[in-house]
């Protein structure tokens, strides 16, 4: 999504917990399409990083067009009985807590602005759920109902949509069992086979652009077909 971005003329701002990974994809977008990359180290489960994102984000370069709120995590567990209380915290706070906090920040400021487009990232786990990752499932549905409440509270101004994934083979699929992951695309899917990771640029695109201008708490399948 950054690369597609800064390669039709925006400027990006990178931020992930990892510093390094950041900085790596923001040298990548000066070197390649000459256009100004800030890499932010922040972990958006936590309320205080979040402000501080936004706050760096404003001073550097005084406006905010389009917030993706992509940051994601589902860690394994052995039963649902075994799922800690911490655990759980951690999910609802990274894959809810934090797009709450960010949308919240940066959509009031767009909206007393000239407006712009929020993309949520969620899951088609959001809409079929599976015990292996419930807590996860949970709160992609609470990022879609968000995208909803969000489109309401800025519009019109501002439009805040949702793009929801399937499996894609991003670097999440170094834990998978590839074979068995591929077997089960080819029937379960009507494309039968899972996501490349450029196969998302298109729903972000149209998102962030006025391709979507009478678009808004929308949620756009990219999933290959599930059943």
């Amino acid at each position: 999504m950054v690369l597609a971005f800064a390669g039709r003329g925006a400027d990006v701002i990178v931020s992930s917990r990892k510093l390094d990974t950041c900085q790596a994809v923001a040298a990548e977008v000066e070197q390649r399409f000459a256009r100004r990359a800030m890499p932010i180290a922040a972990n958006v489960s936590n309320w205080q990083q979040c402000d501080d994102l936004v706050a760096a984000a404003y001073r550097e370069f005084g406006r905010v067009d389009v917030l993706v709120n992509n940051a994601g995590l589902s860690p394994l567990y052995p039963s649902l009985n075994a799922v800690e209380e911490s655990l759980f915290d951690k999910v609802l706070a990274l894959n809810l807590k934090g797009p709450f906090r960010l949308t919240a920040a940066i959509g009031t400021r767009m909206a007393a602005g000239d407006g712009g487009s929020v993309i949520n990232v969620s899951s088609t786990g959001s809409i079929r759920p599976q015990p292996e990752f419930l807590a996860y499932a949970a709160a992609k549905a609470g990022l879609n109902t968000l995208t909803e409440g969000f489109a309401h509270a800025f519009g019109p101004s501002v439009r805040v949509n949702t793009i929801m994934p399937g499996r894609f083979r991003t670097d999440i699929a170094k834990a998978w069992d590839i074979e068995a992951v591929d077997a089960d695309a080819r029937t379960s899917l009507a494309l039968q086979r899972v996501g490349e990771p450029n196969e998302i640029i298109g729903a972000a695109l149209y998102f962030a652009s006025a391709a979507s201008s009478y678009c808004t708490g929308a949620t756009l399948r990219v999933d290959g077909g599930i059943q």
